[in-house]
């Protein structure tokens, strides 16, 4: 029998149409050069250690007194004790190497760590939202019925201009499952600890599990705004964090990311990180050797001062699109701890009639904020992740339909 959840998801992830609607136009106008600022996928180069790093384990591959076949379930110690001491412990955060499992990025465990609840665990989200988290649950039957494009359990925490993008928890109602994602995907706002403080609160106070996204932390500016969730004091009796190297580092076609499942977090006296160790046995043979060598190499110092290069070059897109968009007179949050724009569609336009016009007569592909929930809608997002002249040359053609 078919899977009737998922049978009634939207019948088009939303990057997928994207990509459709840019097909068809590219094909009817095979002359327009398209400059694509939607889809948050990176365009410089892996940092050159890493494939130097990449060449040599895959070298070893050759000699059968280094090769390797499948490897540890929560991924080689060698690469677990990096993220431990420099993405944790540097930032004062109590994290250690057998709390973390490798993955293949971040989005699968997004969806994966689902297993380890029942299906009538309520789920919470900001509003607008990185859809896979909504997706992912609804095609395992967690959100009830799908009509009039709404979910029939799904809770959402609606983020506005009159709140910085930036929900505090509920009042009065329940959420076993909250996603959060800071620095946020699509809005690019960055939440303080006082923010996240309040949201660790309300899980340990409800005995709720924040499951906590931070995919884009390498783009903080300063330490006012945390890192990790794991900064907070009783984050780890509550939350599970998801880190990647697919911004950090340039990863988004290599493939690796890690998952924190600490000890000391239980849910009705059930230990989740041996679990999600017992999940990760029986469904998961681990990132390549290669990988997660290449992945190790991005925190030595040859390979972050080429990895914060990557980022700082971003950065200035970023920067770029913020004071272009400014400049002309659109409302426009985000960017500053974040490669996303979140910008207000002119004139009352929807987010795709918007779209239709970037697209049509400037050449220039956006996300439709719509995709993203109902509070996206009369938005668009646009990805600092092009080049810099490229980037110039965007803001170009907009300023020109003023």
């Amino acid at each position: 029998m078919i899977n009737k959840s998922a049978a009634a998801l939207p019948k088009s992830y939303l990057f997928s149409e994207v990509g459709r609607r840019v097909g068809e136009y590219q094909k009817e106008n095979p002359s327009a050069n398209i400059i694509r600022m939607g889809i948050g996928d990176v365009t410089l180069p892996l940092p050159k250690a890493c494939v130097d790093a990449m060449k040599a384990a895959a070298d070893e591959q050759l000699c059968a007194a280094t090769f390797r076949g499948y490897g540890p379930d929560q991924g080689y110690a060698f690469l677990r004790e990096a993220i431990a001491d420099n993405d944790y412990k540097a930032f004062g955060a109590d994290v250690s190497a057998d709390e973390i499992f490798i993955s293949d990025g971040a989005k699968s465990d997004c969806a994966n760590i689902q297993e380890m609840f029942d299906n009538d665990c309520i789920v919470g989200v900001s509003d607008p939202v990185y859809p896979v988290y909504i997706d992912s649950n609804g095609w395992n039957g967690r959100l009830g019925k799908f009509a009039d494009g709404k979910w029939e359990t799904l809770v959402t925490f609606p983020c506005t201009p009159e709140n910085g993008f930036i929900a505090a928890p509920p009042v009065g109602k329940r959420v076993d499952l909250i996603y959060l994602c800071f620095p946020n995907n699509p809005t690019g706002a960055a939440a303080t600890r006082a923010q996240l403080a309040a949201w660790v609160d309300y899980a340990k106070t409800r005995g709720a599990v924040i499951l906590f996204d931070a995919a884009y932390r390498a783009f903080i500016r300063g330490d006012e705004i945390p890192r990790s969730i794991y900064e907070i004091e009783g984050a780890r009796d509550c939350a599970i964090e998801f880190g990647s190297f697919s911004k950090s580092a340039g990863f988004t076609g290599t493939r690796c990311s890690w998952t924190v499942v600490p000890h000391s977090l239980t849910v009705e006296g059930e230990p989740l990180h041996a679990l999600w160790t017992r999940r990760q046995a029986t469904k998961f043979n681990g990132v390549p050797y290669v990988i997660q060598r290449a992945a190790e190499a991005v925190y030595s110092k040859e390979g972050a001062e080429q990895a914060a290069a990557n980022i700082e070059y971003y950065r200035k897109n970023a920067a770029a699109i913020m004071d272009a968009l400014r400049g002309m007179g659109y409302p426009v949050w985000g960017a500053e701890h974040s490669p996303y724009a979140w910008v207000k569609c002119p004139q009352g336009l929807t987010s795709w009639e918007f779209f239709d016009i970037l697209l049509k007569r400037a050449n220039v592909v956006c996300t439709p904020g719509s995709g993203f929930g109902s509070c996206g809608e009369g938005y668009v997002r646009l990805s600092a992740f092009n080049t810099y002249e490229n980037t110039l040359e965007a803001m170009g053609r907009i300023a020109a339909l003023r």
